[in-house]
């Protein structure tokens, strides 16, 4: 039997019921795949649901407004995700008269669309025999074989996506869900549960006792550590905002007022006067910390209520305007 059989009698057995999944629906398998990206299932399945409720079809994406999108995505993080997603919905909606390539070849010229989104879109809806290679597939095969190869390489990538391309059977979408099912809930990163793999039997790193030794991710990068004061000013059941530069981090989103640095209490006065904005009794500090891909804010947040007035480059929260996770911690 070869492991990509096992794999399979195990998925049948043991799969996820997820709202994306038996649709067989190009859109949708779209939208989940880049909600997923670095986000776990249980955490996607509520943001998906909502976002095909509102946006069901391809085309209701493309002409979707933007600012409308982005709080669709709030909380979800990652906000280049969304902008992609509608750039690619757009480029099927003009270019291929809203019906998605057939292909992983042609699916992967779309904006935002890489080589494992392209491989699981194709696979998925269309059942190409196309690999879907991503980091729970590397993890798995990395300790199947027992191979220390980095596997931020892209050749080692690549390779593993040739490895596979001949392995895909006759299910090509059931093995890439079976691999990332494995990888989500047996093979995990850390105390992965050998016992209940349907692979164990395949697996050098489990016969050798190795598993923590893979996969090989190269020298892992430090990450860039910032301290910022930001300001969570109320009145009522709102608060101050303004919105963010249009690029850099979170850009195009809403913001807190900040200041770089932890401020002290005469500082943070200062600040507050310098804003215009006039706080009713004393303010609280809490502090929360919200991490990026590569930096680390560490927040000072200063709570107060404060005089609803006009503040000049601010306005008031409405409930519209997509407020980043980093800020809606500090309201929390």
């Amino acid at each position: 039997m070869e492991f990509t059989d096992a794999l399979l009698q195990w998925y049948d057995r043991h799969k996820r019921t997820l709202p994306w999944r038996g649709v067989g629906d190009a859109y949708a398998v779209l939208v989940s795949e880049i909600m997923l990206q670095q986000t776990r299932a249980a955490a996607v399945i509520p943001y998906y649901s909502r976002f095909m409720a509102e946006l069901p079809t391809v085309d209701t994406l493309a002409a979707c407004d933007e600012e409308r999108l982005l709080k669709l995505w709030e909380g979800l993080g990652y906000y280049s995700r969304a902008r992609n997603l509608k750039k690619c919905a757009q480029a099927v909606v003009s270019e291929h008269g809203g019906a998605f390539p057939r292909t992983a070849a042609e699916l992967v010229q779309l904006p935002g669309v890489g080589p494992y989104t392209a491989g699981a879109i194709a696979s998925i809806a269309f059942g190409e025999r196309a690999p879907a290679v991503d980091g729970n597939v590397l993890r798995v095969m990395a300790r199947l074989l027992e191979d220390d190869g980095n596997v931020t390489d892209q050749r080692i990538r690549d390779r593993w996506t040739g490895y596979l391309q001949s392995r895909m059977g006759d299910r090509p979408g059931d093995l890439n869900q079976a691999f990332m099912d494995l990888g989500s809930l047996v093979c995990l990163p850390k105390s992965p549960q050998c016992d209940g793999c349907p692979l164990s039997g395949f697996c050098g790193a489990f016969a050798h006792g190795t598993q923590g030794d893979y996969p090989n991710r190269g020298e892992k990068r430090t990450k860039r550590q910032e301290e910022l004061t930001v300001f969570a000013v109320r009145s009522g059941d709102s608060f101050l905002i303004r919105r963010r530069p249009p690029k850099g981090l979170l850009s195009g989103l809403y913001e807190l007022p900040n200041r770089p640095g932890h401020l002290n209490r005469e500082e943070i006065g200062a600040a507050l006067t310098e804003l215009g904005v006039r706080p009713l009794g004393a303010w609280e500090i809490v502090h929360r910390q919200h991490i990026f891909t590569h930096v680390v804010w560490h927040m000072q947040v200063v709570r107060l209520n404060a005089e609803r007035a006009e503040v000049p480059g601010f306005a008031w929260y409405t409930g519209a305007e997509p407020l980043p996770e980093a800020f809606l911690k500090c309201l929390k």
